[in-house]
């Protein structure tokens, strides 16, 4: 996440595309105080990583308080870096369809399953 908030940066940068007038003011003037298809499509990357690393973070933090094996939860937690790593690259390079929605799913698939067991060890200890 923090990575793409850089690149959102400097794209912003060097397309002169600025979301504060005074920001614009500093770089050349108000002309910049624009939108452009390449800042926001780093904005929705980097809301997309929100909306799914943070999810992830509360429930690998419940999950890794169940005592999981050490090896299933590191499996848990590289694939789903991985899927998002692959899901953050494929929308900011405009890879072709289906490479952003297959990482998206593979990256979902860990949050599933600690979901599952989270709902599992609280039914069998209910």
């Amino acid at each position: 996440m923090y990575v793409v908030a850089i690149i959102t940066g400097q794209v912003r940068l060097r397309k002169k595309a600025f979301a504060n007038p005074e920001d614009a003011l500093r770089n050349g003037g108000l002309q910049y105080y624009r939108d452009d298809p390449d800042v926001e499509r780093c904005r929705r990357a980097h809301r997309n990583d929100m909306e799914n690393i943070f999810p992830f973070l509360f429930l690998g933090a419940i999950y890794s308080m169940l005592d999981p094996n050490p090896t299933v939860a590191r499996i848990h937690f590289l694939i789903f870096l991985v899927g998002r790593i692959v899901h953050t690259v494929a929308y900011l390079l405009k890879l072709k369809a289906p490479t952003r929605s297959v990482a998206y799913s593979v990256a979902q698939m860990p949050c599933f399953s600690m979901a599952l067991q989270i709902l599992f060890t609280i039914v069998m200890r209910w």
